[in-house]
Parts: structure tokens; C-alpha cells; sequence
């Protein structure tokens, strides 16, 4: 299937009324086997639960770079358990790795800014994933990064990891909701969290890059913390930063 940008602004335009279960549902009726949903946190094992109760096949996958916190081991077995699902990790390159930490140490990325270390341990491994799909969807929100997610749609044509063999689409149903609604859909439906939310942990990455967040602050005050606020992203969603 592949679709021109008029196309994914019509199909866009038919499902951001719609709400995350029905984009879902568009989604998996029309990628089937071909789509996956990518899962980490709390948006995300939102709409694992959301497709679990739409009754449909559905795959999930998940990047392991290495350097997540206990918490979320533990987070991603218990999701694996309690769904019954295959959840398929997607791990960095050794040789890369072992030569970034030889070559620059452990904690590079407070001098560099983060950017190289999570091409490698995040971006290459997904890049490597999404090659063999059609379509991908995401836990992204508007209202996480005031910089960088504001404007994203429910749907659309995934600019930054399409190929000019494999255009790849990329669904973002809970573009439109809040964290209130993403926490009341929790705790109504008795979901999986991870337990660094009960810490203080809003946005949950890597551990040296992630960190609690004091009330009143911005959920993703807590990663790159050190960095500049704006433009918060590690490659993942770096369509979100290109197109400004």
C-alpha cells in the first residue's frame, strides 16, 4: 500500500475525530501482520490493551538498549504475562556499542548531548525493525512536547524511516488525548504500569538519561534533562523535529 501525502492528510482528516480504539482498529484492518505496535510506557501499554480487546492479531515489539532500569524489565514481563503476548526486543549493535564505550566512555552523552548514543542503542535497532513493516504505532501525544509533538496527526507518512522501497505509516491514536486520560484508562481498566511512576518518573528512557520530575514540572522535564527543552527527541520521532 502506498500512499501520497493528500492521501494521508484525507485519511487523517476521517479518523482525528475518531477515537483511539476505532484508529486502532482502522489500523490493524488494514496493515494486519505488516503492522506493530511499538511499546515502552504507559501510552503504550494503553493501546496494547486497546488491541487486546478489540480481538484482533497484533504484534508488539519493544527496543532494549541496554541501559533501561530494572523497573522496566520488570514492566515489560509483566505486560508479556498478563496479555499472553510475544513481545519481540530489538537490541543494538555489539560492535557499535563496544566502540562508542571504548572509545568515549559510559556517559558520553552529558558532554555530546545524546544524540549519538541513541542512534545507536534506539535508532539504528528501530530503523532495523521498521524495515520490515508497513506500519507502526506509537503512544505519542500532543501535549508531551510543547517543541516538538504539538502538531502531530493520527495518521501519517513516516518521513523519517520510509525508504523508496517500503513507505512506512506510522498511527499515533492517542495523539489527541491527555496524560488525564491516559492515567484514567489506566487505573479504570486496571492496565500494567511501570512502577517508576509511582516514584516520580513521567517519561521513562534510558536510566542516566531519565529522572524523576517535581510537581508542576513538564512530564518530559526528566529526560536530557541537561540539554536544551525544545526540541527533547532521541531519533525515534525525529520527524517531529525535521519538519519545524
Amino acid at each position: 500500500m502506498s500512499l501520497t501525502q493528500a492521501d494521508a492528510q484525507a485519511w487523517n482528516s476521517d479518523l482525528e475525530s475518531k477515537s483511539p480504539q476505532e484508529i486502532l482498529a482502522a489500523a490493524l484492518d488494514k496493515f494486519d501482520d505488516n503492522l506493530a505496535i511499538s511499546f515502552s510506557g504507559a501510552e503504550d501499554v494503553v493501546l496494547v490493551d486497546m488491541a487486546a480487546k478489540l480481538g484482533k492479531p497484533f504484534r508488539v515489539f519493544t527496543l532494549d538498549t541496554g541501559r533501561l532500569h530494572p523497573e522496566t524489565y520488570r514492566f515489560l514481563e509483566k505486560v508479556r504475562t498478563h496479555y499472553g503476548i510475544k513481545i519481540e526486543a530489538t537490541f543494538p549493535e555489539v560492535a557499535q556499542v563496544e566502540k562508542l564505550i571504548e572509545e568515549k566512555g559510559m556517559f558520553s552523552f552529558y558532554q555530546d548531548d545524546h544524540k549519538e548514543c541513541c542512534a545507536i542503542r534506539k535508532v539504528g535497532p528501530l530503523r532495523r525493525k521498521l524495515s520490515t513493516l508497513s506500519a507502526w504505532v506509537t503512544g505519542q501525544r500532543k501535549d508531551q512536547s510543547p517543541g516538538t509533538r504539538v502538531d502531530i496527526p493520527v495518521i501519517q507518512i513516516d518521513g523519517a524511516f520510509s525508504t523508496e522501497s517500503n513507505q512506512l505509516i506510522k498511527f499515533n491514536p492517542l495523539a489527541n488525548w491527555s496524560s488525564e486520560e491516559v492515567w484514567a484508562y489506566i487505573r479504570t481498566n486496571e492496565v500494567p504500569y511501570n512502577e517508576l511512576h509511582e516514584k516520580g518518573f513521567t517519561s521513562i528512557g534510558c536510566e542516566p538519561c531519565t529522572r524523576a520530575v517535581l510537581p508542576n514540572q513538564h512530564e518530559r522535564e526528566g529526560r536530557w534533562w541537561w540539554e536544551e527543552a525544545t526540541a527533547k527527541e532521541c531519533g525515534l520521532h525525529a520527524i517531529n523535529v525535521d519538519k519545524k
